[in-house]
């Protein structure tokens, strides 16, 4: 049985309505807290009428009883949030609408329904919270949002639409590091603690608000409307549009080659082309950026390739282009080695037609070394001898790990970003070459390899790969790896190196050394690259041909991680309270 005590309500009536208090209890002890059928709720007696809200603030569950009501407003004292007393409706973004609940008098008596029916079921009002939180930037929003949709058994590729079509639409420059964050997080979450899933698509998510707060629309151009073009003659114009810097020309080539439904592998090599038509373009982001759009369009379907793909073009048609910097010109012309490597590309693979190749032994130390002309005639040979693509952008993409694994500390810490963009350029065009097979792509190639070799003054002296033993406990090599993340200081960078390989030559599982790089990632403010570095490494082991090749992207990235942590760790608090209200606790008591 129900107790009569006004803080319990004392049992069920037709129609779903509960006592909770006698009149004038309820008018004199306003506003009051009264607990029926399990819910806390706040009984407020305003202007001669009574009303009944969730007591806890929907903002970061605050008692709204400790607040004040005025003209119908009713006030939480900790932030300030404001809500329409008889709906519930905020007058501030920051804060979620709060539940509010029929109130009926009844004689003496006033009675609540706890149970009534949602005006929006929770699939729908969580994903409503994300656009709204998307469009007011607020990360606690994100957060809840996040939550709440997994909580409904909602599939992470939600989300990751509803992120997508928000930041292809909102942002005048089209794709950039926030939309490339969301498709890492996205891509990292089949290795991640099943915890830290929904904390990668509150990351991404946040990102893409972030960088679109206060940004004008992209406004899509119309297609061409001819349908009477082949791929062949689309893919010039694209090229001729973004080498002359058109980007509503080339979009509008690009969106007419998407209506004609062309093969995703044809679009795909159009994008290629035209990021591979001019050397390294913005530090590699470009291509990467092209990768990281068809990536997310795997997730969320091709359907939504004709608001995703435009938002590429004002990228390629406004990048800087390396053969433009004096870096790519001085002391060696690396971009005249490639230009006429490029433009030998059809001879040398009508030679390699049929045939089958063999990575040469020392090809890796080549790629490593100080003469970029045999850089590239090892290339262009390979190419001639029938290597794919394929197989030589995982050489290359091996090779800039070592780049990453071998950086010498000592370096301007900047300088950590000029191995990085390397290294994720390398792997976009290793991830492509999986996608399409146009031959333009052995240019990114030849651009990743020739990056390589600008770096090699960062690996002067190269920090040894490290070598163990192996004889170590790997749950106690692992403990002491994640320890490295919390202290800054530079011969941490290299013991967490050295703890990765030892805990892989330890026999570790390196499914669970994901799960902790993820959540070491993960709680972390870190910025765009180390996000983008982690996936490129988990890829780039998995792409791996062997595992003394693939342990070295761990190291790099272990390295890396470790470089640029720890931090404040904003971001992940915000999780956490959005956790915490998730569930149920107060968060304002200790």
């Amino acid at each position: 049985m129900a107790r009569s005590d006004p803080e319990s309500g004392d049992g069920g009536d037709e129609g779903g309505f509960r006592r909770v208090a006698s009149v004038a209890d309820a008018r004199e002890g306003s506003p009051q807290v009264v607990r029926v059928d399990g819910r806390v709720l706040g009984l407020f007696h305003h202007e001669g009428e009574f009303y009944a809200t969730d007591n806890q603030c929907p903002h970061m569950g605050f008692p709204l009883t400790d607040g004040s009501v005025d003209d119908g407003v009713l006030t939480c004292p900790w932030h300030h949030a404001r809500f329409e007393l008889s709906c519930g409706d905020t007058f501030d973004p920051f804060a979620d609408d709060v539940r509010t609940y029929p109130v009926e008098v009844r004689g003496e008596d006033v009675y609540v329904d706890p149970h009534p029916a949602r005006e929006t079921p929770p699939t729908e009002h969580w994903r409503e919270r994300l656009e709204h939180g998307l469009r007011e930037d607020i990360g606690l929003v994100v957060a809840k949002s996040v939550i709440g949709l997994d909580d409904a058994d909602v599939p992470p590729s939600v989300p990751v639409t509803v992120g997508t079509e928000f930041g292809t639409h909102y942002r005048r420059d089209g794709w950039g590091r926030g939309l490339t964050t969301l498709g890492v997080m996205a891509n990292l979450l089949p290795a991640l603690r099943a915890e830290d899933r929904r904390r990668a698509l509150y990351v991404g998510l946040s990102e893409v608000a972030d960088e679109c707060a206060g940004e004008p629309p992209f406004f899509a151009q119309e297609p061409l409307s001819t349908d009477r073009v082949g791929p062949e003659r689309l893919t010039t114009w694209f090229r001729e549009n973004v080498e002359v810097r058109d980007s509503d020309g080339a979009e509008r080539v690009l969106r007419a080659a998407v209506a004609a439904d062309l093969p995703e592998s044809t679009v795909a090599g159009m994008l290629v082309a035209a990021a591979t038509d001019h050397v390294y373009l913005d530090s590699g982001h470009r291509l990467d950026f092209v990768n990281k759009a068809l990536e997310t369009l795997d997730r969320v379907g091709w359907e939504h390739a004709d608001a995703v793909l435009p938002s590429l073009v004002p990228g390629l048609a406004d990048a800087d282009r390396a053969e433009e910097s004096s870096s790519w010109r001085q002391p060696v012309d690396l971009a005249a080695l490639r230009f006429d490597a490029g433009d030998a590309l059809p001879d040398l693979l009508e030679a390699g037609a049929g045939r089958t190749w063999t990575e040469p032994d020392d090809l890796l130390d080549v790629l490593l070394g100080d003469d970029p002309h045999d850089v590239v005639d090892a290339l262009t040979d390979a190419v001639a001898a029938g290597a794919t693509v394929e197989e030589l952008a995982g050489v290359v993409a091996d090779a800039a790990a070592r780049r990453v694994a071998q950086f010498g500390t000592a370096n301007e810490f900047r300088d950590w970003n000029t191995v990085h963009h390397t290294y994720t350029f390398a792997n976009a065009v290793r991830a492509l070459s999986t996608r399409t097979d146009v031959p333009e792509l052995y240019r990114g190639v030849l651009d990743a390899a020739l990056s390589v070799y600008r770096d090699r003054f960062l690996n002067t002296p190269p920090v040894p790969l490290p070598d163990p033993a192996g004889d170590r406990d790997s749950d106690a090599v692992l403990e002491d790896l994640l320890e490295t993340f919390e202290v800054e200081a530079d011969e941490e960078v290299s013991r967490a190196g050295r703890l990765t390989a030892e805990y892989l030559a330890s026999g570790g599982d390196v499914d669970r050394l994901k799960r902790h790089l993820g959540q070491a990632l993960l709680r972390e403010d870190v910025g765009f690259h180390t996000r983008q570095n982690l996936e490129a490494a988990f890829a780039g082991y998995d792409a791996a041909s062997d595992a003394a090749r693939g342990r070295v992207h761990l190291v790099a990235t272990a390295r890396y991680l470790a470089a640029h942590t720890p931090t404040r760790r904003a971001g992940e608090q915000t999780f956490r309270i959005a956790e915490r209200l998730s569930r149920g606790e107060r968060i304002h008591e200790a």
